[in-house]
């Protein structure tokens, strides 16, 4: 499906918000690919401190870039995005990292459900539907119990709460720009959400193999990352949901 097929969406005032961590290698293919599918799109790439061209890259493709003075880590860059967004007055925002694995071609997937107006967040999972994505064992593992735990939090089924392909309209924006998980978001910001009432859904996507980079979890941090994301679970339960609402 191509953009101009998404009803509702050419009305819309939309951005892309591209968190990257030293992305030279893949950053200039999303950004054209992005394009690609609707020219209509805006973009901010959120250099997280990268070491290499990451920012001259986004910049020679006259992209927004917001450039944060050192490595704060994958939550503050994506709610600097989340910032940009309501401070411009956007309508709706997606999440495409800068890595390559999260292909502009399923956007119509995860944008289709926020423009009906069936859902204030929508994650594209890798788990759905027909297709393998491939991880370790332990990944495999945490991201099976993460599905377990939100999903008996929000009691709505969950296969991919790591999924950064997000789409979430202004509701979405104004709770993300004024409050956002910091550390490893993905799974918490769902809990967030959940919290806070908005609706959600998954919908099946096909996600890549990063084209560039490496990943922050590695497997020596696995183990840890499974045992913080689930104590910090717990903690997001009992933090008061005083974030201000916006209707969509």
């Amino acid at each position: 499906m191509t953009a101009a097929a998404l009803p509702g969406l050419a009305e819309r005032r939309r951005l892309a918000i591209v968190p990257a961590f030293n992305e030279e290698g893949s950053l200039a293919a999303v950004i054209d690919e992005i394009r690609a599918f609707d020219p209509g799109f805006k973009i901010v790439v959120v250099d997280d401190g990268s070491s290499d061209r990451t920012s001259e890259i986004a910049l020679a493709r006259g992209v927004h870039v917001a450039t944060l003075p050192f490595n704060l880590g994958i939550g503050a860059a994506v709610q600097t995005g989340y910032r940009f967004a309501l401070a411009n007055d956007f309508d709706l925002a997606v999440q495409i990292d800068g890595d390559g694995q999260h292909d502009p071609a399923e956007l119509p997937a995860i944008l289709a459900p926020v423009l009906a107006g069936e859902a204030d967040l929508v994650i594209g999972s890798r788990f759905l539907g027909e297709g393998a994505f491939h991880s370790s064992f332990v990944r495999r593992l945490g991201i099976r119990l993460f599905a377990l735990t939100v999903s008996a939090i929000a009691r709505q089924r969950l296969t991919d709460t790591t999924s950064g392909f997000r789409a979430v309209n202004r509701r979405g924006i104004a709770l993300f720009a004024a409050d956002y998980p910091h550390d490893y978001p993905e799974v918490e910001a769902i809990v967030m959400v959940v919290k806070h009432r908005l609706r959600f859904k998954e919908v099946p996507v096909r996600m890549r193999e990063r084209s560039a980079g490496r990943s922050s979890i590695t497997a020596l941090r696995s183990f840890y990352y499974i045992v913080k994301v689930l104590l910090a679970l717990f903690v997001e339960l009992f933090r008061p949901a005083d974030v201000p609402q916006e209707d969509a």
